[in-house]
């Protein structure tokens, strides 16, 4: 069961945000398990369930036990079986419960019996507890930020799971936390010294008697106890894995105060000014704060309020007037409005903040439509409203705009626009790319990148940067 929730996006996540895949269907979803692939042929691959939803607020109570039922049951009547491969995200919050996957690793455990080797694969910006990290035989996670190994990931833990069913049986874990919490956005492998650090992990990874090595960066965007960098080393020498593991982690923790933003940053008007400042083209902005791929409900209107009042985009070209994209607003009935009105009408909807309108409330766009369609997969109804320089991109659902050709099935340009403001934090690699500059904008939402505006308080303990641990001597356990 896999999602990314912000406990602090009023958004709640029901069973409408979840896709569910069982039996063969599932196992197909993973490449290295499709027909032909050499891990499928090595052992029969049953699939159970897997639940996965569109990052957003906390998951509602029934919704996850439902999940965690089905596939508790299901392991039961389906088994025994000689190992489960449990593929969680590690961010996953739920109405009621302050460790989600550590419960459902539980849930697992109980359903197929201490002999089963039990495999989680999971996401580097996900938290691991000591409690998920003793129900559990394996653990590993990405080693890439942004991610371009998700997949490489997970069959890795994978093949590692076979080899251990096999022969090996059960490893060592070494396990500790870092008291550490810091948006994934100062923690890219794009630069340093993220990008040492990781190289290190693999490094260990290949050390003799080490199985496999991670370092999660913990979600920043939850409230929880667990949440903060771990480090877990598996293998079967005991002294390496614990000597490894406190490497590590003194190492990430050294590195704490040199770990920024993965671009240059600013407010709001740090931003335009540098766009205004330049001739870079596209200059792609992050708003950063109501990221839906990090949980942010993908509705507030801060930003797109400030930028329909910016006379620059009233203007035409010869006359100093430059050109924007806003991608995207999700608001169902505003969405219907505008197709209703169809292509080359003039419109005046009120639209977003009907989620998250903490920050600022719903906008009015007066402009004409440029483009309606009623069939994406992801947002349902998507349509570009123009307001005299900007399109705003309205869709019925909440849907990320990460590739060149999400903006060109729209009639976009993006390559020919001045700014194209993108509601992420870390650029993914196509519109990085693409990108002749960029900056991360420091706007309001359920996933600020200013974790001071948050109001944390119930992380256990002193953590970074909301307060100092003072001095700290790693020393992991093994489990």
């Amino acid at each position: 069961m896999a999602i990314e929730s912000s406990t602090f996006s009023p958004h709640r996540s029901g069973w409408e945000a979840f896709t569910l895949l069982r039996g063969n269907e599932l196992v197909r979803r993973y490449p290295f398990l499709r027909d032909g692939a050499p891990l499928r042929r090595e052992a029969e691959w049953v699939g159970v369930l897997r639940a996965s939803a569109f990052p957003g607020g906390p998951v509602l109570t029934d919704v996850y036990e439902s999940v965690r039922a089905e596939i508790g049951l299901a392991l039961e009547a389906q088994g025994p079986f000689d190992g489960v491969l449990l593929d969680v995200h590690g961010a996953m919050s739920v109405l009621g419960y302050t460790d989600a996957e550590a419960d459902l690793a539980r849930a697992v455990r109980d359903a197929v019996g201490p002999d089963c080797l039990v495999a989680a694969t999971m996401d580097v910006h996900g938290n691991v507890s000591r409690e998920l990290a003793r129900a559990v035989d394996l653990v590993s996670c990405h080693r890439t930020a942004a991610h371009e190994d998700d997949d490489e990931a997970r069959e890795r833990a994978a093949t590692t799971l076979l080899r251990r069913v096999d022969h090996g049986g059960r490893p060592h874990k070494a396990w500790v936390q870092v008291p550490v919490l810091l948006p994934g956005e100062r923690v890219s492998t794009r630069r340093e010294p993220a990008r040492g650090i990781y190289a290190d992990v693999a490094r260990v990874a290949e050390l003799d008697g080490v199985l496999d090595a991670s370092l999660w960066v913990g979600y920043a965007w939850a409230d929880e106890p667990r949440c903060r960098a771990a480090v877990v080393v598996t293998g079967d020498e005991p002294d390496v894995l614990v000597r490894e593991a406190g490497r590590l982690a003194r190492r990430y923790w050294d590195a704490r105060d040199e770990l920024g933003p993965v671009a240059p940053a600013g407010t709001y008007e740090e931003c335009l000014a540098a766009v205004l400042a330049g001739d870079a083209r596209p200059f792609v902005l992050s708003d950063s704060g109501d990221n839906p791929m990090a949980g942010g409900a993908g509705d507030v209107t801060w930003t797109l309020a400030r930028l329909l009042d910016e006379p620059v985009f009233a203007l035409p070209p010869e006359a100093g007037g430059r050109t924007g994209i806003y991608a995207s607003l999700p608001d169902a009935e505003a969405a219907r409005t505008v197709a209703d009105a169809g292509v080359g009408a003039r419109v005046e909807v009120g639209a977003g903040a009907r989620v998250d309108a903490a920050h600022h409330g719903p906008v009015t766009l007066r402009g004409v439509v440029e483009h309606v369609r009623t069939d994406d997969p992801v947002a349902g109804i998507v349509c570009v409203v123009a307001v005299g320089g900007l399109r705003v991109v309205l869709t019925e659902r909440r849907r990320p705009y990460h590739l060149e050709s999400d903006f060109t099935a729209l009639g976009l340009d993006p390559r020919g626009t001045d700014v194209v403001v993108v509601k992420i934090g870390t650029l993914e690699t196509e519109l990085h790319d693409m990108a002749e500059d960029w900056m991360l904008m420091l706007t309001p939402g359920g996933v600020d990148q200013d974790l001071s505006r948050l109001g944390h308080h119930r992380l256990g303990g002193p953590v970074h940067p909301f307060s100092s641990p003072g001095s700290y001597d790693p020393e992991p356990e093994l489990l």
